[in-house]
């Protein structure tokens, strides 16, 4: 079976970081220099661009070509659901929030059923970790605590927020997936069309019921998630 020319001069490249060749912050060859280098179409030249992006070796940056990653990967615990901000410094990284907006809307059917409300307060924002585009957070709020913390939820993290102001969360549902970046979160993350992202859904709910109901979308090549698993020791009877 012939091993796909791409995948061959990612893997040239690839050794070439791991050698030091190319230091994190260099600016690998251009698509032209590697057409050039290897004798491949400009295609090929891309795939292989695209294949050390997908290993979170390499990151694109529009119009000015492909560098080698400075990032390291950020580990948010799902043990610890509520503490991204404390688990940030302990990595030296410094978490800003933009939001996009913050609004009140009529929710999705889906959104009604699980907040059991017909409104509530829609905020897109995105999560710069040391200045770098790393996350999107799209999450519906229920309006009476949308209404009373709007403009701290603004500029901090909600979990934050909440429990800041004495909102106890008590559970946290969540499904992880993977996808691929559209035209609208390739933008906002600054990253191609396709790039792998990690999509975290979840519901957070006090004793009360639901509150906040949304997803977070993570560059894959720079966040991870880790969680701690205790095995549950059965008393004899």
């Amino acid at each position: 079976m012939t091993f796909p020319l791409h995948l061959a001069i990612s893997e040239k490249l690839r050794d070439r970081i791991r050698a030091g060749i190319y230091r994190p912050g260099d600016q690998l060859p251009s698509e032209h220099q590697l057409m050039a280098e290897f004798e491949v179409s400009r295609i090929t030249a891309r795939r292989a661009i695209a294949n050390l992006t997908q290993q979170g070796l390499v990151n694109v940056q529009r119009g000015k070509g492909a560098f080698v990653s400075t990032q390291q990967k950020v580990v948010y615990s799902l043990s610890s659901p509520l503490l991204l901000e404390a688990d940030l410094a302990r990595q030296d990284i410094e978490i800003t929030v933009q939001t996009l907006s913050f609004e009140r809307v009529t929710a999705p059917v889906h959104v009604q059923k699980i907040l059991n409300c017909a409104i509530a307060y829609l905020q897109k924002k995105v999560l710069l970790f040391n200045n770098v585009p790393s996350c999107v957070d799209i999450t519906y709020i229920v309006p009476e605590l949308a209404k009373a913390y709007g403009k701290e939820l603004r500029q901090k993290l909600t979990f934050t927020t909440l429990e800041q102001y004495g909102i106890c969360i008590q559970k946290i549902d969540a499904v992880i997936e993977c996808t691929q970046a559209d035209y609208e979160t390739g933008e906002q993350l600054e990253v191609s069309l396709g790039h792998p992202l990690i999509v975290y859904r979840h519901t957070a709910f006090t004793e009360a019921g639901a509150i906040v109901h949304g997803e977070s979308i993570s560059r894959g090549d720079r966040f991870c998630y880790s969680i701690q698993i205790d095995r549950m020791i059965t008393p004899d009877l």
